[in-house]
């Protein structure tokens, strides 16, 4: 490991010249306007990918996105591994939210900061960093094949489509997803699940029109208190989600001699919780409830939505109509739509008053999990743990990634393993969103170790 570290670590201003580059692309997939921007980072990842010696295909998706699929021959009857990321972000709101350019890849205080920095422009840079430490040591005998995306973070129609028409292009006896990352700096880690998710829409409607609180208030029926019981319905006392006919009981699997997959303080800093307020679950006399079993092993309802009558509009009426939208996020082991389902007949038995409800599924998506005991996935944490020194461990990711599911069933031989340089403190989709170098770094030498290795 001793000469690839070593050139890792010496190529740290390549890394950050060419993360630098990648950021200063405001890559948001189809937003108006920003067509040559992404348009110039797709430009940017082919001629990167051709310096690395691979034989690129830019090829336009069913989404208008640029996917690009490169190859490398190896030996022959060599394996085949598959090296996965995206190169468009979220886009970055207000820019006064930011303490330096978005787009202007920032060090300060040992993070480099700018949108895509670590989401997933800086799972790209490691990419190219690993190929270079590679090249530099020996090389690998293995067939290589680096796809990036150009529209994950508006679903990645494009690429699911592209996988459906051309599954050839990815097939692979390893695949590397580096859109992940580890629970702590510093802790290698594997992400060995993934939840579903579906998106759900309710309306509540109790009236033919608003009507004056003052005439009718007290017995007419207020169709916002009237969602408000039907959603809080779906959450017990402590906080902890209740589906009629659902268990919600899941537990997440601990590590021989680990006492918890997540604690309290950690994920209290993560989740930038106020002083003060409770972690789900936690305050049941019988017994806390594991923050790993809510948010890996449970399904969880989420109100992302709720509109009525808006504060700036309020007048002295009882509501006649109100609506929410609800993201639920499903186990790995959970189907998805069946649950979505579970909540919207839940929904409709504990609406009140014979309050008119009308319940959609808009999607729902399919987890993925992997058993990080498969002999690549074995591999992949064997070289984490020892790029970072330190024994590799496995978490849960909430964050539903379709092409996992998708590569999997075109693929069914294929290991798919998901990591990456995304740990909390990089606050992704957010404002400031930064990467630690080191990440980067240690993460790069973990592949460019497996490279070599897996056969």
């Amino acid at each position: 490991m001793t000469k690839i570290s070593e050139f890792v670590n010496n190529d740290r201003d390549t890394i950050f010249n060419q993360l630098k580059e990648l950021v200063s692309f405001n890559s948001v997939h189809n937003e108006p306007g920003l067509e040559d921007q992404t348009a110039k980072a797709a430009e940017w990842v082919h001629a990167a990918l051709v310096d690395a010696n691979f034989t690129p295909e830019a090829i336009t998706t069913a989404d208008g996105s640029t996917a690009i699929v490169a190859k490398r021959p190896g030996k022959e009857d060599a394996k085949t591994v598959l090296l996965y990321s995206h190169y468009d972000v979220v886009p970055a709101g207000n820019p006064d939210a930011w303490e330096s350019d978005p787009f202007t890849l920032t060090e300060r205080d040992g993070r480099w900061y700018g949108r895509g920095a670590a989401d997933c422009k800086g799972n790209v840079a490691m990419h190219l960093a690993a190929l270079r430490a590679l090249d530099a040591n020996g090389g690998t005998d293995l067939n290589l094949t680096v796809l990036i995306e150009g529209s994950e973070e508006r679903g990645g129609e494009g690429l699911s489509a592209l996988i459906e028409e051309r599954p050839e292009l990815f097939a692979a006896d390893a695949i590397l997803i580096a859109d992940a990352g580890n629970a702590k700096v510093g802790v290698p880690t594997l992400t060995t699940s993934l939840r579903g998710g579906s998106q759900i829409n309710v309306k509540v409607s109790t009236l033919h029109s608003a009507v004056h609180s003052g005439q009718f208030g007290g017995a007419a029926p207020d169709a916002v208190k009237a969602l408000m019981r039907a959603l809080d319905s779906l959450t017990d006392e402590y906080g902890r989600t209740t589906i009629d006919g659902v268990d919600c009981e899941g537990t997440w699997p601990l590590a021989e001699g680990q006492d918890t997959a997540y604690s309290e303080e950690n994920f209290r800093a993560d989740a930038q919780m106020l002083e003060g307020t409770e972690v789900m679950g936690a305050q049941d006399p019988a017994g806390a409830t594991a923050i790993a079993d809510m948010i890996w092993a449970r399904p969880a309802v989420t109100i992302t939505g709720f509109t009525s009558t808006p504060v700036a509009e309020a007048v002295n009426a009882v509501p006649a109509t109100a609506e929410a939208n609800i993201n639920l996020r499903t186990p790995a082991t959970m189907d998805p739509r069946a649950t979505a389902e579970a909540v919207a007949e839940h929904l409709k038995k504990h609406v009140p008053w014979g309050a008119h409800i009308e319940v959609t599924i808009l999607e729902a998506n399919l987890g993925f999990e992997t058993d990080p005991a498969k002999p690549a996935v074995a591999l992949l944490g064997e070289c984490l743990g020892e790029a970072f020194g330190g024994e590799t461990i496995t978490q849960g990711m909430g964050g539903s990634i379709p092409l996992t599911v998708e590569l999997q069933e075109k693929h069914p031989n294929a290991e798919i393993a998901l990591f990456g340089v995304e740990e909390p403190q990089c606050t992704i989709h957010s404002a400031n969103e930064s990467v630690d170098p080191t990440e980067i770094e240690k993460i790069a030498i973990a592949e460019a170790l497996f490279l070599q290795r897996f056969v």
